[in-house]
């Protein structure tokens, strides 16, 4: 695996994710880089290595909706013509919930930009990080006991009661694999260091949709429910304002906490500031180990408010898996052998990326913005 390698991280996706075949007709359902989110090169990038893969390549453009985002009757047609289908746009997140066409491959890329595609994060083997995933989900699915903390000082207890099911995830593949399936959080309880802010999930976008703290705040969790926020009376009453907007706007479950997961791909790293786009934030970052994010406000995944800590410990009967935001993936069973199968993968939880877009203690990180990476 070489890294700096977009062309790579386009035949990972097309091939070992798409299963894709001399032949087969790609649909890109392409969001324009003018919207902030996706770039335009990773297209190019995927539809020049479906071309040299043989397959026939067709471009769309579905742009944004944020309000009502819906498959129109022409798209649906494009999609009928198509053998895979590659969301390179929020549509593929908005929808993942909602009915697709059958008997479609339909992908949606949490790559949204060329230096993602080209790093650790789109070069590692797509198949070793769906056996990761299946092996820790059987994991949770084993434990009786399941304890979540971290230096800020989240402590969240509980025992998870896991669907494995198909029903129990969404069918749409995400490329690249970089969470568990989720845990419920009805038999889940205690309290969450929210680092810093609250900010949507991809459902649905609103006004006001992230809201930034002055100081700690922790959300107080009893069985899978919201039982209030605990930290200076200024902040608790933002949050609590917060709520009440998105839970009447949509006319929501407000107190519902959905489920929960942590980031298992230590080649997801975020090198720009959360505050230059809190929403591009949400929507790839969660990927890293360092980070555990619960869907809430909503009675349905992924809700409409996420909760977000950083540097998580998961201690799973016992066994402590996740140390600080490191993912001591040999601690999982079935783990080890997967890792030996796919050595491009053990070399990246040997060098995990650690940026997330924040400091270890959950702030903005300080940085030079004439030196960042570009995210088009």
């Amino acid at each position: 695996m070489a890294l700096n390698d977009a062309a790579g991280g386009a035949r990972n996706l097309l091939l070992n994710c798409a299963s894709a075949k001399q032949g087969d007709r790609l649909l890109i359902a392409r969001e324009g880089a003018e919207y902030g989110y996706f770039d335009d090169k990773v297209a190019d990038h995927v539809a020049a290595a479906a071309q040299d893969a043989g397959l026939d390549v067709r471009i769309t453009d579905v742009g944004f909706n944020p309000e009502e985002p819906h498959l129109t009757p022409d798209l649906l047609r494009q999609f009928e013509a198509a053998d895979i289908i590659l969301f390179l746009a929020r549509l593929g997140d908005q929808m993942r919930f909602s009915d697709m066409p059958p008997g479609k491959r339909i992908i949606v890329s949490f790559a949204v930009n060329e230096t993602l595609l080209a790093s650790g994060f789109g070069n590692g083997h797509y198949a070793a990080f769906t056996g990761l995933k299946s092996a820790i989900n059987h994991m949770f699915d084993a434990a009786m006991d399941v304890h979540v903390t971290c230096a800020a000082g989240t402590d969240v207890r509980g025992r998870p009661v896991m669907d494995l099911s198909a029903k129990g995830d969404t069918s749409i593949l995400r490329f690249p694999m970089s969470i568990f399936a989720p845990v419920p959080a009805h038999e889940f309880s205690g309290r969450v260091a929210l680092c810093g802010f609250l900010t949507g999930t991809g459902s649905r976008y609103y006004d006001g949709y992230h809201l930034d703290f002055d100081d700690q705040v922790f959300a107080l969790l009893r069985n899978g429910r919201l039982a209030g926020f605990d930290g200076p009376a200024q902040d608790v009453a933002k949050a609590n304002a917060h709520y009440d907007r998105v839970a009447g706007q949509f006319g929501i479950d407000r107190d519902f906490v959905h489920s929960w997961h942590a980031g298992i791909h230590p080649g997801c790293g975020y090198p720009w500031p959360i505050n230059e786009n809190a929403e591009l934030w949400g929507g790839t970052a969660f990927g890293n180990p360092r980070i555990l994010h619960f869907h809430t406000c909503g009675a349905y995944a992924p809700g409409e408010i996420s909760w977000n800590m950083v540097d998580p410990s998961i201690t799973v009967d016992g066994v402590t898996v996740w140390e600080g935001g490191h993912l001591h993936i040999d601690r999982v069973p079935g783990a080890r052998r997967i890792l030996e199968a796919y050595p491009d993968v053990a070399t990246i939880f040997a060098h995990p990326d650690r940026q997330i877009g924040l400091d270890p203690a959950g702030q903005y990180e300080a940085i030079d913005l004439a030196q960042r990476p570009q995210l088009v």
